[in-house]
């Protein structure tokens, strides 16, 4: 088994920070069920926490590239980003030795 390349490894590291926190899991997984956009005050609603900590784990959760924000008028609606959760399968493949789509040919930005 070849040890992954420290920018590799990096990127990995950053995905599984973003869902190390079970409200940015829970937001997440509300984004893929709900298949559609929606805004910060759409998701308060669901999840038992105020605005400004869904803002931050949204903010989280874009950087990490998990959640596209598009802007819409005076608010931004949060959406996943289907093509980074595909590849998160592979990142935890990698990481546990298994084969996997080398990460140069994986396209999540």
């Amino acid at each position: 088994m070849e040890l992954i390349d420290r920018a590799t490894a990096e990127t990995y590291a950053g995905w599984f920070r973003a869902l190390a926190d079970p409200t940015r899991v829970q937001i997440l997984n509300l984004l893929a069920a709900a298949g559609r956009p929606m805004t910060v005050g759409e998701i308060v609603e669901d999840v038992p926490i105020g605005q400004s900590t869904v803002s931050a784990h949204l903010k989280v959760l874009t950087a990490a590239r998990f959640v596209l924000a598009e802007p819409r008028g005076t608010a931004r609606l949060y959406r996943v980003n289907q093509r980074c959760v595909s590849c998160f399968p592979t990142a935890a493949d990698v990481v546990m030795g298994r084969a996997a789509m080398p990460f140069t040919e994986v396209r999540c930005r």
